[in-house]
């Protein structure tokens, strides 16, 4: 698949943006501030509803405008067969976002999930290696999501649960500290029940992502840097140190949640919130027999965190449909070796977006259409 047309309203720098795309390779180039990687980030927001570099809508609408508006053409199959969707999402902060397929009557906006379907590298990408659990279980959670939208309700469902379970435990908290009487806490084991069978489904889901992710990683890790690896992920879950296998059945799962959240009960209820569950593992990631955060160089942690990528396009193009490779900035931060073994690697893809400050930070086997992003203007050579 590839995107089009890309069309913005008052996103980010944007008060208005056309910007005709194709296969093959596309580069931005212009200097730092000008409006390069909102291109990219408005076709990543259309694939997972989320943006890379900041965590919340508002930023994301120009500003003096209530509303933004993003929209793609979306063009799958071969020249002879292709079949095109137009994709529109409007963001809204602080209200509920909308959508429209094809301009047809509004639907929910995770409907649209899986229309656009990207891999996205940048500098934030380092996180992955030295950075939170939560940059982890992001990657995890929205490639998930990229294989399979219909997930992004399991991801959902297990949001809402745990903000109210974590709201009761909160209440009953704060009651035994100011001395009060205890909250009512008779439908805790309901909120169980429905935090471990809902946690339990998105804890499988995890668990056969990383047994699939986990050769394509450790291959493009040695693609990236021959003879530095192996790499290996391997999952933690909050439940303790005893392994999760892939193979574990969801029945097994959620005896296994509950029983760890019924362990946990007594100091929940005095922190007042869930400290078991899918939101509080972890991906330990390996390089060789050490973990890589804390223990990898720089160079070792960037070309880790590139290997994830590269694992997760390889995966979704082993599902059906290449996903557009967006490389936001990624050159200047690599030495030439590392610059030249990743420029080969994607270099074949459908369609690849970059953004770059200079054209000499572009390989020369990136060659293709360019645009220069000044002044708020985005122009083809």
């Amino acid at each position: 698949m590839h995107v089009a047309h890309l069309s913005l309203a008052d996103f980010r720098s944007y008060a208005r943006a056309e910007v005709p795309l194709g296969p093959g390779v596309t580069a931005f180039v212009g200097p730092n501030g000008q409006g390069k990687t909102n291109l990219v980030e408005a076709v990543g927001y259309l694939a997972t509803l989320g943006s890379h570099r900041v965590s919340s809508d508002a930023p994301l609408v120009r500003m003096g405008a209530d509303r933004a508006i993003l929209r793609a053409q979306v063009v799958r199959g071969a020249q002879d067969d292709a079949r095109q969707q137009l994709v529109e999402l409007e963001i809204n902060p602080g209200r509920a976002n909308r959508a429209r397929i094809n301009r047809s009557s509004q639907v929910r906006p995770r409907d649209v999930l899986g229309i656009v379907r990207s891999v996205l590298f940048a500098p934030e990408d380092l996180a992955l290696v030295k950075g939170d659990p939560g940059e982890r279980r992001r990657f995890l959670d929205e490639l998930i999501t990229a294989r399979a939208p219909r997930l992004a309700g399991v991801r959902s469902d297990y949001e809402r649960v745990l903000k109210q379970r974590n709201t009761l435990l909160k209440t009953a908290a704060m009651a035994r500290r100011h001395g009060g009487k205890g909250a009512d806490l008779s439908t805790l084991d309901v909120w169980d029940q429905h935090l471990a069978r809902v946690g339990a489904e998105l804890l499988a889901q995890r668990l056969d992502l990383v047994a699939a992710l986990q050769p394509l990683a450790d291959k493009a890790y040695e693609q990236l840097a021959p003879g530095g690896g192996p790499v290996g992920l391997e999952y933690r879950s909050s439940m303790g140190d005893e392994a999760i296998s892939a193979a574990a059945g969801r029945e097994d799962l959620y005896g296994r949640l509950l029983e760890a959240l019924g362990e946990a009960r007594r100091q929940e209820i005095e922190r007042g919130v869930t400290l078991v569950g899918p939101h509080r593992d972890d991906l330990l990631l390996k390089l060789g027999a050490l973990p890589a955060k804390g223990y990898a160089s720089h160079g070792e942690s960037w070309s880790y965190a590139l290997a994830l990528r590269l694992a997760s396009y390889e995966l979704l193009c082993a599902d059906g449909g290449e996903p557009v490779l967006v490389l936001d900035d990624v050159f200047a931060e690599l030495d030439a070796r590392r610059r030249e073994r990743l420029a080969e690697l994607v270099a074949p893809g459908e369609q690849v977006l970059v953004t770059a400050a200079v054209d000499d930070d572009v390989p020369h086997v990136l060659a293709g259409t360019r645009f220069t992003v000044e002044d708020g203007t985005v122009e083809r050579r």
